[in-house]
């Protein structure tokens, strides 16, 4: 049997279209199960939230804050962790393990922005750290804002009428 260059040489015209290629590419996929995949992000997931709730207790017995109060050094203290974790790159490891579990609270938020400051810092504070830590928290920041303003906006409205 003639391999791939063999045919080339002899002439032949390789035709892959999109079809072929799917076939071709779902034999090298790595299998994924998905049951163990969801379980591994809801644990991790959740055991991040329990973190948090636990650091607001502390700051709400020992600081004597109100819940309320306690929410904001609660999210700067786990944005904190998270940047820790991720500058001694352990904070990769938590998230291909988990996937989204690490991802979606703010701490997957405070990884992506760290890890994007510490690839390019090389590149200067200005240029190469602030330039490519925000080309991904722009679109974050801008949709946030977006939605935030749209959402007051239908709160002071419905507030006039009702």
């Amino acid at each position: 049997m003639a391999t791939t260059k063999q045919k080339q040489k002899q002439g032949f015209k390789l035709q892959m279209n999109k079809q072929v290629y799917q076939e071709q590419a779902q034999k090298y996929e790595p299998k994924r199960n998905l049951l163990l995949n969801c379980f591994r992000a809801f644990w991790v997931g959740g055991a991040i939230c329990l973190l948090g709730q636990i650091i607001q207790n502390l700051y709400v017995a020992f600081l004597h804050l109100d819940a309320e109060k306690a929410a904001g050094p609660t999210s700067i203290t786990l944005i904190l962790i998270s940047v820790l974790l991720t500058g001694f790159g352990i904070y990769d490891n938590i998230g291909q393990y988990a996937g989204a579990g690490s991802a979606v609270p703010i701490t997957g938020f405070a990884n992506s922005m760290s890890s994007a400051a510490i690839e390019h810092r090389s590149e200067g504070y200005v240029l190469g750290v602030a330039g490519n830590m925000f080309k991904l928290a722009g679109s974050v920041i801008v949709y946030g804002v977006t939605a935030a303003f749209i959402f007051g906006m239908l709160r002071v409205l419905l507030n006039m009428f009702y």
